[in-house]
């Protein structure tokens, strides 16, 4: 059974069976206490037995999660992850409520047409007096904890997720990339993550038998 929160920053409020296409996840709620956002993590199997888990930390993108939107790779990732975690038949997903790399819907609606007049994300978000990313992570560690997670296998191509795990005392202990949905529409938009953010879209290369190696 899942442990109490004991943090300050949010509550967890109940749990209930959630169907999937993929898998039946159970979906539980979590309330912080700041913004009154209520935050989500779907789970599936034997979590809290000490192991590594599969985790995605996904931030909300409606237009991407919901809308079909093709800008991005966010509904991709989504859906990919829980795939995987499907799969695999153990894992978790957190659902945080920071939609827009927390700048929110509707100025990520304003980045979206100043994208169309020829600014790159990074740009326009610090064009509206944004940072570039202005997510923050302080709630996945009493989230994980509730679990009784502490080591996970991240799919993520962002190395600020992994770092800002690690500074919260949640283990990596190993990346997995989910890379989707490379689009005409969404190209430019990961290739200014890739050279911007930092992010890891280059798929990992599968070794190469050296001569005489099996």
């Amino acid at each position: 059974m899942p442990s109490p929160v004991t943090e300050e920053l949010l509550d967890y409020t109940t749990s209930c069976a959630l169907p999937t296409p993929w898998a039946q996840f159970t979906l539980h709620a979590f309330v912080e206490h700041a913004t009154g956002k209520e935050h989500l993590a779907m789970t599936l199997g034997d979590i809290g037995d000490g192991e590594p888990v599969l985790a995605r930390v996904h931030s909300e993108c409606l237009t991407g999660d919901v809308l079909f939107s093709q800008r991005c790779d966010c509904g991709a990732q989504l859906e990919g992850a829980l795939k995987r975690i499907a799969e695999e038949g153990r894992g978790i997903l957190l659902y945080l409520r920071q939609e827009g790399r927390g700048i929110g819907l509707v100025n990520k609606m304003r980045a979206y047409r100043l994208q169309e007049a020829g600014a790159d994300t990074v740009e326009a978000n610090l064009a509206l007096g944004f940072h570039a990313d202005a997510r923050s992570y302080e709630l996945c560690q009493p989230m994980f904890s509730h679990f009784s997670i502490h080591s996970l296998r991240l799919m993520t191509n962002n190395p600020r997720k992994i770092a800002a795990m690690e500074k919260l005392g949640v283990t990596v202990s190993e990346r997995v990339p989910l890379l989707v949905n490379r689009n005409a529409t969404n190209n430019s938009y990961l290739n200014t993550k890739e050279a911007k953010l930092g992010h890891m879209m280059t798929p990992l290369a599968e070794p190469v038998a050296q001569d005489g190696e099996l």
